[in-house]
């Protein structure tokens, strides 16, 4: 069930902020709703949450109009730049800002509809061929000219975990990000950088001790997916 699942991610998350000396509070759930059916969306927010993310422009686009209008739906997915007019005043934040060619993008289409859009720059910090984002070497220039795009507000960073069981790889590369995020504080201090959004159903509980406090987290809440 929804609502146990739930309590029971909701405990972890507290226990494992209390025991790294983090705000449990501080801490931001975004549930993950890849294919999951509206009705168990809709059983989510009457539990109170009001964070969902997608990671397709279309069932973003669909969902939201099926469901209340105050919540605040989270790009996650590879985005496209032929997608960018479709996305742009339905995602509340983009966590998958990966290449210099899509922020030129983003901020095209968003001066366009006059609309102002929150980013997180993805970063493939395990550094695996099958994943998008920046290359860590090198973020300087990129972010400079982000920085100088008026219609993106960058607010953070973002990185899935490497795929392995290898505790001590996937501490490294949140780590790392939380290494980056603090130098870009440092360069680029007229962004907020609040954000590291990192950590899943399978290791969040590490993200949550190397400083995540904005976590993607799907099937440790909703299951088994199903498509309707």
């Amino acid at each position: 069930m929804v609502e146990e699942r739930l309590r029971i991610v909701t405990e972890r998350i507290r226990a494992r902020a209390e025991r790294a000396g983090c705000d449990p509070e501080a801490i931001r759930l975004v549930l993950v709703t890849k294919e999951v059916d509206v009705d168990r969306i809709r059983l989510a927010y009457d539990l109170g949450v009001r964070d969902f993310g997608e990671n397709r422009v279309q069932d973003l686009t669909a969902k939201a109009k099926r469901l209340p209008g105050d919540i605040r739906w989270h790009f996650i997915g590879h985005l496209q730049t032929n997608k960018v007019k479709h996305l742009i005043g339905h995602a509340a934040m983009i966590h998958s800002c990966d290449r210099l060619e899509l922020a030129r993008e983003l901020q095209k289409q968003a001066d366009r509809l006059n609309q102002t859009v929150e980013i997180l720059i993805q970063v493939n910090a395990s550094g695996e061929t099958t994943k998008h984002g920046f290359s860590p070497k090198g973020l300087e220039e990129p972010i400079s000219e982000i920085c100088g795009f008026g219609r993106l507000k960058l607010c953070g960073l973002m990185t899935i975990g490497p795929n392995t069981r290898n505790e001590a790889n996937v501490r490294a590369s949140f780590h790392l990000l939380k290494t980056l995020r603090d130098q870009l504080n440092r360069q680029f201090s007229g962004s907020s950088w609040q954000y590291l959004s990192m950590g899943m159903s399978s290791d969040f509980e590490i993200a949550i001790e190397e400083g995540a406090n904005l976590l993607r987290i799907g099937s440790a809440v909703f299951g088994e997916r199903s498509r309707k």
